[in-house]
């Protein structure tokens, strides 16, 4: 029962109504007239027509039609406290009918117990003395004789001349109004600024309501993102999202939270996020078939946490490859071939190829690589080892020189453009040329430098970051051993 059906109940009694003269569409007095609406019928301003002609009976049976299609119980009395209006919804919660109820002085005896007849009927009527709405709760009567916690508006009727006429009355079960509070209260809760982004789309896919959290999440302001199409906010991803609402409309939401990365345009650049995301469809409650208004989209920013997991998911399968390597390197009686098996176990999840070049004299030689053209096995380069001919400032060059790792891409250098000048980058540094990303890292075994270890990636694969680095180095330290290892061998031989 909201407030604006107690003021639109107020209209349609109507501030004209004049007690003295009420207009009754059949002619007669006495409660109970046949439209079993009561025993008034009370004008709907200037067009009932004042008489008992065709318009009386119109304006009758259009206020029998609005009261009857109230959602909220009505019922009315006059100066005298005698009902004279009573709709379907208040037969349906009490189980008084029209003709039952239409008539009678009060509740006395039948709604309320006699006892508590006269302070529920002095609280009633005194709406007449005071503007405004009045709200109590009562305890009501059922026709079975149950009892029913009812929450009441009541606001009095002017007649014609000003004067108070009688008293209308609007009332609802407790709990329902509860419940509908409880609605409100949960849908403005979840606008305000909460933990989780909440966006309500219409049909068409477009936003229009959200909240702070989605907001901030999608960068812009709570009215300006209202309205835009959802592929102006996101860069990529968009697809997917849609997809997903565009599914809720048309079958209903899914079982459980879907996870989206999404690419965002914000005023600082491009972010990668990824929203953990649940879907409502909304339906109109007002109508008998569920018309769909569009999707409750509720989303947490879960970045953090998936990133953590991957790095974590990493690290163990990293973990876990240097302990398979480990354990295969202790079975190689040759100290090369323990190198290459390394560099074998390190490359999976880790880059596309890997490229081992030894120091001799001054001069990098190529002692080992993975296929240029294809994937394949790290293996030992046939017939001797080849001089690499890098050019001064080759990220290999520059490892030796630092005693350190140096990670670099195609976007970093000066002709980079698109795949061509990628591969023009790659074969400029010797390199296969689908290489997009290196990361060279030095060999060091008992205090001297004994080469380069280069790792590359292809253009489809993101670039080396620190934590591969570290790996890297972890990966390198080995080898040198195993190198070293070999040339004390031979040394020995």
């Amino acid at each position: 029962m909201g407030a604006s059906r107690s003021s639109g109940t107020t209209d349609a009694l109507g501030p004209d109504e004049e007690p003295d003269e009420p207009d009754r569409a059949d002619g007669q007095g006495g409660p109970g007239g046949p439209d079993g609406q009561g025993a008034r019928a009370v004008p709907l301003a200037s067009g009932s027509g004042g008489g008992a002609g065709s318009g009386a009976d119109s304006g009758a049976e259009l206020l029998a039609a609005l009261l009857d299609g109230m959602d909220a119980a009505l019922c009315a009395f006059d100066a005298g406290g005698t009902v004279t209006h009573w709709n379907r919804e208040a037969e349906r919660i009490l189980g008084w009918s029209a003709q039952e109820a239409v008539g009678r002085t009060g509740f006395a005896g039948w709604a309320v117990r006699r006892a508590d007849a006269h302070e529920v009927q002095g609280r009633l009527m005194a709406a007449m003395d005071a503007p405004g709405r009045q709200v109590h709760e009562f305890a009501l009567l059922r026709k079975d004789g149950s009892r029913v916690l009812v929450r009441t508006q009541s606001a009095r009727v002017l007649g014609a001349g000003g004067k108070p006429a009688g008293v209308y009355c609007a009332f609802s079960e407790v709990h329902a109004q509860i419940d509908l509070e409880r609605a409100i209260a949960l849908s403005e809760a979840l606008l305000e600024d909460v933990s989780w982004g909440v966006v309500l789309v219409d049909v068409d896919l477009r936003p229009t309501v959200v909240n702070a959290y989605a907001a901030r999440a999608l960068g812009g302001s709570r009215t300006g993102l209202l309205g835009r199409p959802l592929g102006e906010l996101v860069v990529q991803g968009v697809e997917e999202l849609e997809a997903a609402l565009a599914h809720v409309l048309a079958e209903g939401a899914p079982g459980a939270p879907a996870e989206f990365w999404v690419t965002l345009r914000t005023a600082e650049g491009e972010r990668r996020r990824c929203w953990r995301s649940g879907f409502l469809r909304l339906a109109s409650p007002l109508t008998e078939e569920p018309v769909p208004l569009g999707v409750g989209w509720m989303f947490r920013d879960v970045t953090a946490k998936k990133l953590a997991q991957q790095e974590a998911d990493r690290l163990r399968f990293r973990t876990g490859q240097l302990h398979r390597a480990a354990r295969t390197v202790s079975e190689c009686e040759d100290p090369m071939e323990a190198a290459t098996s390394l560099l074998d176990f390190a490359l999976a999840g880790f880059a596309d190829h890997v490229l081992l070049d030894l120091m001799e004299g001054e001069r990098l030689v190529r002692t080992a690589a993975t296929p240029a053209d294809a994937p394949g096995p790290c293996l030992l380069v046939a017939g001797g080892s080849i001089p690499v001919r890098y050019g001064p400032g080759h990220p290999a060059l520059q490892a030796v020189e630092r005693t350190g790792s140096v990670r670099t891409s195609a976007g970093a250098g000066a002709g980079a453009g698109g795949t061509e000048g990628a591969a023009a980058w790659a074969a400029e540094r010797r390199w296969p040329r689908d290489a997009a990303h290196a990361l060279s890292t030095v060999l060091r075994s008992r205090g001297r430098t004994l080469g380069v270890l280069t790792f590359l990636r292809a253009a489809n694969r993101a670039a080396f970051e620190r934590p591969d680095t570290a790996y890297a180095e972890t990966v390198a330290a080995r080898v040198a051993g195993a190198v070293d290892l070999a040339r004390a061998v031979r040394a020995g031989e």
